[in-house]
């Protein structure tokens, strides 16, 4: 096993990872739509942003780890 991961950086696996889950988890917030639950414009509005926020730093994750693997 440890000949087949030769050459590969484990923080690479990782940040790819975690970089897909935050914008999965982000997009399926979205579609669930959660803000139709709430009371309130405000907390409508920051629940999108917050979901945005999310993708746009999984994205920054995963265009961290591929443009540093180059």
């Amino acid at each position: 096993m440890a000949g087949t991961l030769a050459g590969y950086d484990p923080f690479d696996a990782l940040g790819t990872v975690l970089g897909v889950y935050l914008a999965l988890a982000a997009i399926a917030t979205l579609v669930g739509r959660p803000w139709q639950y709430t009371g309130g414009a405000g907390v409508m509005i920051v629940q999108i942003v917050g979901c945005v926020l999310t993708f746009f730093v999984g994205a920054a994750l995963l265009a961290l780890v591929y443009r540093v693997g180059q």
